[in-house]
Order: structure tokens, then sequence, then C-alpha cells
């Protein structure tokens, strides 16, 4: 059975199932005396030979699933060589609503399995998630949302491999690192002579409510060779995780969301109940990290739930980034909403503080704008907004209760029930002064959504910065439930609260933040207009965090912060506005202080992004240095279209005065090269070599400098770099 855009062949003599769109093919092992496993994958049209699989005994099953009293053998901390995974057995298989439903029944205790593939035209990768059933009363502590051994396809062992993963870290978001498996923590030794599966795996992990607190949940397995690429993100807004081990006679990728043995969740089902795990997204491609990214990038807009409102991408001025910092009044906002406008920003977003009656982070909860900070009313502000031709916007901390707000404590009179909150054994839990709400409560959602409601209609806000500055730990356990699982049923909660928000407020944006990019998944993603990359203060610290940026989402979702600071001299106002560029320019700093060289200067920043935002939505992301490391001296983004590309440079303190990049997707073209941002040269030249395809960049300004490059192909050679899945 199959759809249109979907091809799914019979399966063969050999028990293979082969599963294609027009840019993916997937093949499966079928066999009545072992489980179902992905053999092989691989961007359809990359080769004209069929996709290579793997043959007994390297295969890996594609589901993993415990349960108590079904745990694993052999034993240790791996989450593969599960009972139950070894025990699944074909049952079928169909193509529905575009997706690929792969079932299978483990005979001792019923549950039924089906592993459903989501694949779209012209897009190198999948979606793909697990659902389980109970056939019994059992209780799960572990299901993979994805498990395959395929990418061994492209090197006989994990020494062919390395891994490209980031790091996150308050101020220090999207710290990319690219090593060898076996530098990483896979020890080599003899699987032959040993008589069970090596022990030894790479987990990299997050825990709790903050889905990127200490990892991204975006990462790449590259081939050594640079002809096979494998990316993924695991979508959920909590826990995660990925694996990657050697089996008795193979290796494994796994992709999960929330674990008994690392976030304490489990989940008891009775007799025809289904738990469905979080979904992951899944990118192929024969190359390397540009050609793996860029087929991410395309899956990440398949599925984004896009709105007419979505598609204005107006340029944000935000008062707080080395500006007002928290601490809002008329006084202070009226002269700098007259500078934005005159910059050019169309949307002028009022940070933290506003509902501010002093000391405020252990009280806030019922966001009402204070009396002290605008003495003609927060309308007096968002009416000279609008005057000035933007669209008001307002920080929002939604999820969490101050230990001393009046809907915190009882005698207040005015309190939620307990059950509005999270709490472990009847204790209400505490993090940081506050409460964090139970979004799976009435109450609590209530809350949430008549202050969303209270802030559209009374004061017409089009946008909130949503922020999330409180961490949960494992969750809750209210109603019974195991603390994780309590989590994950919350953050399902908050993904639906938002889905009913945007869909009664059509032309209301969001903005994802979360002390800046702790919260930054694709579940997120998916759903809202923005996202912060950073609180990051420094400009020179900031350039690693906004060119790895469109590695973890979309560029134009990228919020990176502009600040420029007035009086700190020509070079370093470009270096803090070039780090807005090729993402979302999110516009900070006094400009109200600034003199008129130096408002000009933003002027142009804001007038060249404009231009850009012509084809952001189309564009996608490379890195002619590679991924930028954190310490890295000179650091380089692009973005490209069908015959245009937009290079941003950063050279900072200690680099050398030249760099090479390589740009292998413009060898052999004639390419003009002209100064994007700022318009004059000051000090930087460039070389472009035709046939070896490099960009050879020099400056005479000391560090830290920075500047935007345009890159345009003459038109007789458009035919040779128009990218055709773009």
């Amino acid at each position: 059975m199959s759809e249109p855009g979907i091809l799914v062949e019979g399966l063969d003599d050999g028990r293979l199932l082969r599963v294609a769109s027009d840019a993916v093919e997937l093949v499966f092992s079928i066999g009545a005396d072992a489980p179902v496993s992905l053999v092989g994958m691989g961007a359809s049209g990359s080769s004209s030979a069929p996709v290579p699989v793997l043959e007994p005994p390297l295969r890996q099953a594609l589901v993993e699933v415990s349960a108590f009293g079904h745990g694993r053998f052999p034993g240790g901390f791996r989450h593969v060589d599960t009972v139950i995974g070894a025990r699944l057995r074909y049952q079928g298989h169909a193509v529905d609503d575009g997706a690929l439903r792969l079932r299978q029944l483990d005979p001792d205790t019923g549950l039924r399995v089906t592993s459903v593939f989501e694949l779209r035209p012209g897009v190198s990768a999948f979606r793909t998630w697990t659902e389980v059933t109970a056939g019994a009363p059992l209780v799960l502590d572990f299901v993979s949302t994805f498990v395959t051994g395929a990418f061994l396809t492209a090197a006989p062992d994990v020494d062919g491999f390395v891994l490209a993963s980031a790091a996150n870290d308050w101020v220090a978001e999207s710290r990319w690192t690219t090593r060898p498996l076996r530098e990483l923590g896979l020890a080599r030794i003899d699987r032959d002579l040993q008589h069970q599966p090596p022990r030894s795996r790479l987990q990299i992990a997050n825990r709790g409510s903050w889905s990127s607190g200490e990892q991204a949940p975006t990462a790449a397995l590259l081939a050594a060779s640079g002809d096979f690429a494998l990316a993924w993100q695991v979508e959920h807004n909590g826990p995660w995780s990925f694996e990657l081990g050697e089996t008795r006679h193979g290796a494994y990728l796994l992709l999960t969301g929330p674990t008994d043995q690392d976030n304490q969740w489990s989940l008891r089902l009775a007799a025809g109940e289904t738990f469905a795990s979080v979904p992951a997204s899944v990118a192929l491609a024969a190359g390397g990290v540009d050609e793996v990214l860029g087929a991410l990038t395309r899956q990440r807009r398949a599925i984004r739930l896009v709105r007419e409102i979505d598609r204005t991408l107006p340029i944000v001025f935000n008062d707080y980034m080395n500006t007002l910092m928290g601490d809002p009044t008329t006084d202070r906002l009226l002269p700098l909403i007259d500078a934005a406008a005159d910059a050019g920003a169309e949307l002028f977003c009022i940070d933290a503080g506003w509902y501010a009656e002093g000391h405020w982070w252990d009280t806030v909860g019922e966001w009402v704008p204070a009396a002290s900070r605008f003495p003609g009313g927060l309308g007096e502000v968002v009416d000279h907004i609008r005057k000035r031709g933007m669209t008001a916007g307002l920080w929002l901390e939604p999820e969490v209760i101050g230990v001393r707000s009046p809907l915190a404590v009882a005698s207040s009179g005015r309190a939620l029930p307990d059950s509005a909150f999270f709490s472990r054994g009847g204790i209400r839990l505490v993090e940081h002064g506050r409460h964090l709400l139970d979004l799976r409560d009435p109450a609590a959602r209530a809350h949430v959504t008549g202050v969303i409601d209270r802030l559209v209609r009374d004061h017409g806000i089009g946008f909130i910065k949503m922020d999330d500055n409180t961490m949960t730990g494992p969750g809750t356990d209210v109603g019974g439930s195991a603390p994780g699982a309590g989590l994950l049923e919350h953050a399902r909660a908050l993904l639906s609260l938002l889905d009913e928000v945007q869909t009664r407020h059509p032309r209301l944006l969001i903005e994802s933040c979360a002390s800046g990019a702790m919260r930054m998944d694709g579940a997120m993603l998916s759903r809202l207009h923005l996202q912060s990359t950073s609180d990051q203060q420094d400009p020179v610290k900031y350039a690693t965090i906004a060119a790895a940026a469109p590695a973890s989402m979309l560029p134009e979702q990228a919020g990176n912060w502009a600040y420029p600071v007035t009086g700190a001299g020509r070079e370093a106002m470009v270096f803090a506005l070039v780090n807005g560029m090729l993402g979302r320019l999110y516009l900070s700093g006094y400009l109200n202080r600034m003199e008129p060289a130096e408002r000009a200067l933003v002027r142009e920043a804001v007038a060249a992004h404009r231009l850009l935002l012509d084809d952001i939505e189309r564009s996608l992301p490379f890195w002619p240095l590679g991924l930028p490391a954190w310490e890295d001296g000179w650091v380089a983004l692009g973005l490209r279209t069908e015959r245009r590309s937009t290079l941003s440079l950063w050279r900072r303190p200690g680099a050398e005065a030249s760099v090479v990049l390589d740009l292998p997707v413009l060898r052999g073209q004639d390419v003009e090269i002209e100064p994007f941002f700022p318009a004059a040269m000051d000090g930087w030249d460039w070389d472009w070599d035709r046939a070896a395809g490099t960009l050879t960049v020099s400056t005479s300004v000391e560090a830290p400098t920075a500047r935007v490059l345009r890159l345009t192909t003459t038109p007789a050679d458009t035919a040779s770099t128009k990218d055709p899945v773009t």
C-alpha cells in the first residue's frame, strides 16, 4: 500500500522492504526470527546505485523497549539490548496520511509497537516516533524514538565516523565540537574474543524542562570519507538523549525522550492504552556538515506550523540587552521608541520589569502593569509605539509564580489551588524563588491563557517574548505519576496551550526564550516565531553563538542580539550589528543617545538586513570554516540561495590578518563579490580563486572587526548553481 510521494516496494526474497520518496530512501529488514531493523538509508538521487544495506549480524533492532520485569540482556547503562525489543516480530505495514507505519508484536506480553516514518516531498529527511499499545497491564520505563546501525554502510566500523555536537549553557550557547567517536569514549576492544557485546556508549543528554540547558538536541554523524552524513534533532521541550555504541558485530545510534534511568520516567499502561514517544527528525546527505544541515533546514521548514503573520518577519527592537536591563519606565521608553522607529524597527518589545513594583523576582505571576513605572498607564507607552508605526510587544514569563506572589500565598485569598503547581510527595516545588505551574491542571492553564488574553485585549499587544528562567528538576508526581511522566505530560500540555493561544490570536507573534537559548528545541521552534539565541552581553563572544545558530534552528527564527554601544567606536558597533545580520536582527542599545554618524550606521544595518529578509526563508546555511568553536579566531557563516550567497565574517582578537575560506559549491564559477554591510570596504580586501573555489579575505583593521559580503554568480552560471531542492 502506498500514497503519492511515497513508494513502498513489496518484500523481496531477502525480506527487505524499500520505502522511498523523491528525496530519501529507507530499507528495512523483516524476518520471522528477528525484530525489524532499518538496514539502509540514503538521499535519493545521490547515486544511481540502490542504497546499500547491512547484512546480518550487523543489524540493530529498530525499536528498543523496556518495562518493569522486562529489562536488558546483558544488563548495563545502555538503552539497547532490551529483552522486549529483541522479541518483537513484524506484523505488517501500511502508508497512511503520508506516513509509513510498521507494526510489530511482542508475543510474550502482547505489546504492540508501531514505528511511524513521515516523508515529505523534496526533503532528504524523515520524522519518526514510536507508538506502543499494551496487550496486558505493564509499566514502561523506556521507549526508543529511533534506533539504527545503518550508518555503517558508509564505513566498516565506528573508526570511520566523527560526531558534531554542541554543548549549551547560559551565555555560552552552541559550543560546537567535531571529534572522532573513539576520542569521545567508545573504547576499542576485541569483540570477537569477548563473549558479550561491548558495554561502552557515548551518551549526550539533557534533563529537566530546559531542553537545551546543557546540550543542544541537534547533532550530526559524519563519515570521515566526506561522502555520507546523518543529522538529527530530538523534538521535545523536555528531557531527551541520543546514544552511540557498538553491538556484538555492528554499531547503533539511538534517539529517545525521557527514560526511567536518566529522568525518573515510567508509565503504567492498562490493556489497550497507548503511549507515543517524543518525535525526532533525521536528515541524510551524500556529503558533509553543510549538506546534511541544509537537509535538516529543509525539514524544519517542512514541519513548521507557519501562519500568515509569521511571514512578515518584523525587525524587533527590545529594550533589555545592554540598555534598560529590566527597568523600564515611561520616561525611559518614549525616547527609545522614537529612536527605534527612526532606525527602521517594526516591532518594539518592552522587556522585563514592566509589572514590577520594587523587588519583583519572587513576586511575579499576576502580570499587571506597575503604576509607579507608567504614571499615565501602560497604554500611553503602547499608544506611542503604535503612533510611530510599530507593533507593541511585552516580555512575559507565564509558566511561573513567585513564592511571594498573591497567587501562591494562601492567605491572600487569590491563590491558585495546590494542583496548579509542580510538587513532589505533596510538597510544592521551589526553584530560584519561583513555583512552576503544571499546565495539565485546568486552573493553571486558565491562568496563563487569561493573562495572554488580557494583554492582547486590553493593551493591544502583538508580540510576546515568552521567557522561562526556572528549571524544574525531574518533574512532578501529582496524580501518582512518576516525576518524569508528569514533566512529559506538562511539556505536551504547554505545546497544546501554545497551539490554542495562536488559534485564538492568529496575529500574535511569540518568541521562545529561556534564559537565552535554554529551550532551543524542535517542538517549540515548530510553533513559535522567533528563538532567542543567547543572553550574552559581549558582542565578541556572541559571534560564535550567532554563527552557529542556524545549525539548531531556521535562520529566519534566529533572534541574534545586535546592541551597538554609543561611543564604543565604529568597528565595535559594526561587529555588534554583524552579529544580528544573518538571522533575525534583534536590535537593542541606547539609540537615542547616539551621535548622528552612529545612528546612520544602525539605519544602514537595518536597511541591509531588510534586503536579506527577502531571501532568508529560502536560504540554506553553510560554514566555510566549519561549525564555529567557542574560541575560534576567525568565524564565518553564510546563507545561500540559487545564485546568491551572503557571508558574515568575524575576526576576533588573536586571529591572523587573513583567512582562506573553502566554497566548493562555487568552484569553477565566476563570482562577483561586494560589500553588503557596511557598504564601504574600510580596510578589508578579498580575492576569489575560481579554479580552487576559495576566497581569501584579509584585513588591516585591528580585531575585533567584522563584515558582511555578498557573493553573486554571473547569469551564465545560473543553471549550474541552482539548488533544485531549495
